[in-house]
């Protein structure tokens, strides 16, 4: 068999695909994830694995199976998952292993998506580099010196409890600042704040409580004034984060992923300027700032890179 199996959870979509040793995706489903119950994604995760397998059994379709999880996973093999009910202590590598009789190797989003950009995408042959997942939420996934970085408790990333202000938010709001700030939430809440407050906007004509970061880069294309400004200020303020992750680990490559990855053109300009502006000015000058052209394929691409490895060990 040539194949394995990569599955990316995330706290709202699965998908799982068919790699192959050359990183070509030979087949994939996608599908909402099922929040009835704590142990309905890993049935969801096994289905899934059926659909891509059969007529096959899994032993035959598979040498492995890699997957991405939105949260930490400790050494134990046990994952935390915030966004998914009941996922505190959840041990997902010992069930998926059980259930499809294969190797399976569990690892965070953000360290998949650094290895998948290391493997196919704008990290390739770099020794250091960090992809920036911006989305609903920010973590990052560094390679440092050839390596993933992970950190003494597997939290290494979470580039979204970057301080970047002294901004005060809400003791409750359980994120960091830098997500409370520029993640796609903290754009749809400037959108409907500035427009509670009467500014003039086209965003108006939408229902206010509902309006998504997706509404604003909508109404910035068609050159809205709001939307423009916000999406600039966004950008200026994970400028300052990517600088203070710059100036700590002279990365070769800053690759900007996620969900508001699509829509780059809007910030980037600012994001980049109040990187030179911060960072470090012998590095500064040096690292590139891209965006990813995997898209939502670097997940998938990294779980089958760490299958590939995790096969590899045990052969």
């Amino acid at each position: 068999m040539s194949e394995v199996l990569a599955v990316d959870l995330g706290g709202t979509k699965c998908s799982a695909a068919v790699i192959n040793s050359k990183g070509r995706i030979l087949s994939r489903r996608t599908a909402a994830v099922d929040l009835t119950s704590p142990n309905a994604p890993v049935l969801q995760m096994i289905q899934l694995a059926k659909e891509l397998s059969a007529p096959r059994t899994f032993k035959r379709a598979f040498r492995s199976a890699g997957v991405a999880v939105p949260g930490l996973v400790r050494r134990t093999g046990t994952v935390w998952a915030p966004n998914l009910p009941g996922w505190d202590r959840m041990p997902l590598a010992s069930r998926l292993k059980r259930a499809l009789g294969i190797p399976v190797v569990v690892e965070s989003d953000r360290n998949a998506a650094i290895v998948g950009e290391s493997w196919r995408g704008a990290a390739r042959g770099k020794s250091d580099a960090i992809v920036f997942m911006i989305g609903t939420g920010i973590g990052a996934g560094i390679l440092s010196g050839g390596r993933v970085l992970r950190g003494a408790h597997e939290l290494s990333g979470c580039a979204g409890w970057l301080t970047i202000t002294d901004a005060k938010r809400p003791a409750s709001s359980g994120i960091g600042e830098l997500e409370w700030l520029a993640a796609g939430p903290a754009i749809a809440r400037a959108a409907r704040e500035r427009l509670e407050a009467g500014e003039k906007s086209s965003l108006s004509q939408l229902d206010c409580s509902s309006i998504t970061a997706h509404d604003v880069a909508a109404a910035a294309r068609k050159a809205d004034p709001l939307a423009i400004e916000i999406f600039r200020r966004a950008g200026t303020l994970l400028g300052y984060g990517i600088a203070n992750t710059v100036s700590l680990l002279d990365s070769q490559v800053i690759i900007l992923g996620g969900g508001l990855a699509a829509v780059s053109d809007l910030y980037l300009d600012s994001l980049r300027t109040a990187m030179l502006e911060r960072a470090q000015p012998l590095s500064a000058p040096k690292v590139k700032v891209v965006v990813s052209k995997l898209g939502d394929k670097a997940n998938l691409l990294g779980c089958a890179r760490l299958a590939w490895d995790h096969a590899g060990k045990r052969t």
